[in-house]
This record gives structure tokens, C-alpha cells and sequence, in this order.
């Protein structure tokens, strides 16, 4: 198994780079992370700038097997993991406050589009069958196991992750010139890194760099178990001791001494630090500031040609369009079909339908893909929804997700009881083949976020010609108001009825401005937020990690 890609190059030059990762699109995923680590790795492995490989857990619901993954022979020892005898597994120190442990792990891996995935066999990963949460599934096997709540042992999941990382990277003699950690999960890798004897000499010329996709309370991965924080970790005590944040363990503080850390936007970046908004976090941007570290921000980007509609086949689609040529006629091709599924209640998979929409297409669709949480602004698209039920007549919503319990009933009683019926859809569950069809068939997209690091489903409507109406925060700044989209200032119900009744008037008035809008929303993402051009940005970050760790050239 050869990863590793160190060759002869400039005195800055980054030729090899390891991601770690809960997350990877297309094979697990539950939030942004995904698509930003494998569309980053991509971007970097596909012109030539280092080789990459990501290494990530193999959760209970991937069938490595089946995916194309191939067992390497690392480890001289077998073992069984998940009921299956791997002949090849190494040991991982994980020890416990009170005991010394270790866990055995196996290694899976395969190369897609230039990047080598690796994958972590490990009983913690195999017991699992949601990325970050307890499935339905698992709920009905045990009553402790509550749907969407998260893991018992997340944080020895987190750390297992990390050490297996790096103890692979001894195994493999890989000495990568930046390892770049993707959120909390993966954030107490550099001081481990850094201050575990175990990894310290083999590592002294290794950078670090530490995203922070999502600083919000319950994102950290934080423990408030110092005792078992220390254990496991093999961190000095001092290290934890140093690293608390409102008294819990925190990886985003331990981290701050031994990485460059960026957050996935530049405002999302300017909020935690300058503006009161950083109370959502517990005050991580201003503890961060305290300790002298600023945070970096790279705007997320995307990879126009995953979200292309003159490729309607790769995406799902009833029919292509081109939005950049003002070809919209296979988007309303697309919309009637979705209409006419929704019509016919199905069939879905996975999905459950309430309420139901007219077929008129010249009626505007407004639409919601996300999760169902406060975060996401859900309770202020309700509480609009209604309002605009009473105010304006011309359009129709269609909401796609699931979530908080209270917001899915709420979201039921909208389509189903009162002035919802006909015109308020709810589809409870996630497909990402349908949500293709969703975002090709709505005219204007919402996204009334209470924050939003940097968001990415305003990329893709705008690919597809569905223009966002955003509360304006965080990442969500990149939507121009009037130019690429709609956006509002305040965060309340009333405000968001403002801009989508904006929308609308539009959309009946000036239908040229709306042609014009979408045009130049793609036009912003080819001109500025392409993985080719966001790419520079974090080339930027992985130098000034290795100038960090002092490294000899």
C-alpha cells in the first residue's frame, strides 16, 4: 500500500496530504464535511498539487466489499472485528480511566479519482449504523439507543479515529507534509500529534491543519470527563487542563497550539471573533482570540459539474437545461414531472409524503432541503409559511428533510390541516436522487438559518436555476442580494415573509430579472467559488502549518 507522494519540490511546495474525516460523499455523510472533503481532496489530487489520501471510519451500513475496497496487509497479527476474522489487523492504545486497553483495527482501501480512501475497521465503527446518531433501527433494538441522539462513545470513536490515522502513517513510513483534520472529530489529532511520545519524533515535520466546519454548542465534540479525556487521549494533564472551554474538554482549544485553524467562511470566521453571535458557540472564537489565534476563512467551494443540468442523467433529471444560456424549458419539464410524482403520492423510497401540491406549473415553488432544526431556521419558515398562507395566494412549498420530532408534526399539520392543503408539501426523509429533482424544479430556495458557517445548498439551487432567499449570516453573505438572489437582515418570521413576498413579486412582475438573476448566480460561482480557485486558499494554509511545525527545507 504506497500513499505516500513525497518528491523533489520547491521549498514550499505541499506534496503530500492526509485528511481525516468522519465524512466522504458517496460513501458516509450527514452535513457539508462530506462534500468539502472529497470535493477539496479532488480538486487537489486532480491537478497534481499532492497526492491525497483520506482516511475515515467504516461504519456498520457501508459494505466495504460491495463499494470496492480492498483489505491491505498491515498488521501481523488476526483478529475478529464484527463477527468477521481479519488476517491482517494492528493494536491502537485506547486506554480507559481506570484501564489500560487496546482495540484492534483492520485497513480497507481504494483509490477514487486520484484519492486514496482508506477506510477503519474497528468494532466501535462496525456497531454503528448512523455517522454521528442512533438509527430508527437501532432504537427498536435497544431503549437507551434513541433516534437522532448521538453516541454513547463518540469521543472514544473520535479518538480512535485519530490514533489509527496516525499510527498507519507509522506503519506505512508516510510522513505527509500536512495533516488536515475536518472538524471536531478529528481537531485532538495535532496536539497528539505533537505531545505523545509515541508520535512527537516520527511527526516533527508534519503541519497540521484544523477546519472548523461548524463551531456551534454540540458540534465540539467536547467531554467533560477530564479523567477519561486524559486517558484516552494520552495527553499531559496539563494539555487538558489548558484545553477546557465552559469546564469540558475541548479539541477546537487543544488544537489552537499545535495547528493552523479556519472556519468555512470569512464572516463565519469575522462572527466568532467580533460580534456577540459567538455566544451560540460557548464563546469559542473569543477563547480562541484570547489565546492569540485568529481565525482563518476559506469560503467553501463547489464542483459546478457535480451539479450540472445539461447532464440531466447524472443527476436524475427528467430533462436537461442550461441555465447560463437561459434554456429553461427542461426545468419546467422537471418541475411538472416532480409535480406530477407528488400528485401520484410517490413512489418514494425511504420517504414519507404529507399534503400535496397543484400540478400548475406557472405557480412559484419554493423550497426547503435541510435538516429540521432550529439551526436551520425551520420554527421561522413555519411560522412564515403561515403568514404567508393568509397574505399571498400564488405559490406553493415544498419542504424536504427530517429532524426535530416537534418540527416534522408541525410541518405535517401545515400541509395537511387549513390553508396548507393543496399548496404546502411536506416529504419527510432525505434521497439525494430526489433532492436533485427538487432543487431543478423550484423557482426560489430558502434558507432561513439562525447561523450557517457557510451553507452549501445555495450553490447547488443556484446551478440548477432555483434562486436562494437567505437570512443574511454567516457564509450565506456570498448570496448577492437583488444579484444572485434574495436576502434579509433580521432573523424573525416577518422578515422572511418580507423577502419571499419580494421574490414573488418579482417573479410576476419582472420575470427578465429573474432570468438575469439566475444567470449571474452561476456566473458568481464559475468567477469565485470553484474547488479550483478555494483550492489556493487552503494550499495557503497547508504552508503555513508546515512553517509552523519549523520543518528544515
Amino acid at each position: 500500500m504506497q500513499i505516500d507522494g513525497n518528491t523533489e519540490g520547491g521549498r514550499n511546495a505541499v506534496r503530500s496530504i492526509w485528511m481525516v474525516s468522519r465524512e466522504y460523499h458517496g460513501l458516509a455523510g450527514a452535513g457539508g464535511v462530506k462534500d468539502v472533503c472529497r470535493q477539496l481532496a479532488e480538486a487537489l489530487a486532480r491537478h497534481g498539487r499532492a497526492s491525497v489520501s483520506v482516511v475515515m471510519p467504516r461504519y456498520g451500513f457501508m459494505d466495504a466489499d460491495r463499494l470496492g475496497f480492498s483489505l491491505e496487509q498491515i498488521g501481523d497479527k488476526s483478529g475478529v472485528i464484527g463477527g468477521r476474522r481479519y488476517e491482517h489487523v494492528f493494536e491502537v492504545d485506547m486506554d480507559y480511566t481506570a484501564e489500560e486497553r487496546r482495540e484492534i483495527v483492520a485497513v480497507w482501501r481504494k483509490e477514487i479519482n486520484g484519492v486514496a480512501v482508506v477506510l477503519i475497521e474497528a468494532e466501535r465503527f462496525a456497531a454503528k449504523r448512523g455517522v454521528y446518531t442512533y438509527t430508527e433501527e437501532e432504537a427498536k433494538e435497544a431503549a437507551w439507543q434513541r433516534r437522532g441522539e448521538g453516541h454513547y462513545d463518540y469521543f472514544a470513536m473520535n479518538i480512535l479515529l485519530q490514533k489509527a490515522a496516525l499510527d498507519l502513517m507509522i506503519l506505512l513510513e508516510a510522513r505527509p507534509d500536512v495533516i488536515h483534520c475536518q472538524d471536531g472529530h478529528a481537531a485532538v489529532l495535532p496536539a497528539m500529534m505533537r505531545e505523545n511520545s509515541g508520535y512527537r519524533h516520527y511527526f516533527h515535520r508534519t503541519g497540521a491543519v484544523v477546519t472548523i466546519h461548524n463551531a456551534g454548542l454540540g458540534y465540539h465534540q467536547e467531554v467533560g470527563d477530564l479523567a477519561f479525556a486524559h486517558a484516552v487521549t494520552d495527553l499531559p494533564l496539563r494539555v487538558v487542563m489548558k484545553a477546557r472551554l465552559g469546564g469540558s474538554f475541548d479539541p477546537f482549544i487543544v488544537a489552537s497550539d499545535y495547528a493552523v485553524l479556519n472556519t468555512v467562511s470569512e464572516n463565519y470566521g469575522r462572527e466568532l471573533q467580533q460580534t456577540p453571535d459567538d455566544a451560540r458557540t460557548g464563546w469559542l472564537g473569543h477563547a480562541l482570540l484570547k489565546r492569540g489565534v485568529t481565525l482563518a476563512g476559506v469560503t467553501n467551494g463547489i464542483d459546478p459539474a457535480s451539479f450540472d443540468p445539461t447532464q440531466p442523467r447524472r443527476l436524475g433529471l427528467t430533462a436537461g437545461y442550461d441555465v447560463l444560456a437561459g434554456d429553461l424549458v427542461g426545468k419546467q419539464q422537471c418541475k411538472a414531472a416532480l409535480l406530477d410524482r407528488i400528485a401520484a403520492r410517490g413512489p418514494w423510497d425511504e420517504v414519507r409524503q404529507f399534503g400535496g401540491l397543484s400540478a400548475a406549473t406557472d405557480a412559484p415553488l419554493l423550497t426547503f432541503i435541510g435538516r429540521l432544526t432550529t439551526q436551520k431556521g425551520v420554527d421561522v419558515l413555519i411560522e412564515a409559511a403561515g403568514e404567508l398562507l393568509l397574505a399571498d395566494g400564488s405559490w406553493q412549498l415544498l419542504v424536504f428533510g427530517s429532524g426535530a420530532p416537534e418540527f416534522e408534526l408541525q410541518l405535517e399539520q401545515l400541509a395537511t390541516l387549513g390553508p396548507g392543503q393543496g399548496r404546502v408539501c411536506f416529504l419527510q426523509g432525505y434521497d439525494p436522487v430526489l433532492a436533485n429533482s427538487v432543487y431543478a424544479a423550484g423557482d426560489f430556495f430558502l434558507i432561513p438559518s439562525r447561523y450557517e458557517p457557510c451553507g452549501l445548498t445555495d450553490y447547488i439551487a443556484q446551478l440548477l436555476g432555483n434562486l436562494p432567499i437567505v437570512h443574511r449570516v454567516g457564509g450565506l453573505v456570498k448570496v448577492l442580494d437583488g444579484e444572485t438572489g434574495f436576502s434579509y437582515g433580521d432573523n424573525t418570521p416577518a422578515a422572511l415573509t418580507a423577502a419571499i413576498l419580494q421574490a414573488l413579486e418579482t417573479h410576476r412582475r419582472e420575470p427578465e430579472t429573474i432570468r438575469s438573476m439566475q444567470r449571474g448566480a452561476v456566473k458568481h460561482i464559475l468567477q469565485r467559488h470553484t474547488w479550483e480557485k478555494v483550492m489556493e486558499a487552503y494550499v495557503g494554509l497547508y504552508q503555513q502549518a508546515m512553517r509552523m511545525c519549523c520543518r528544515e527545507r
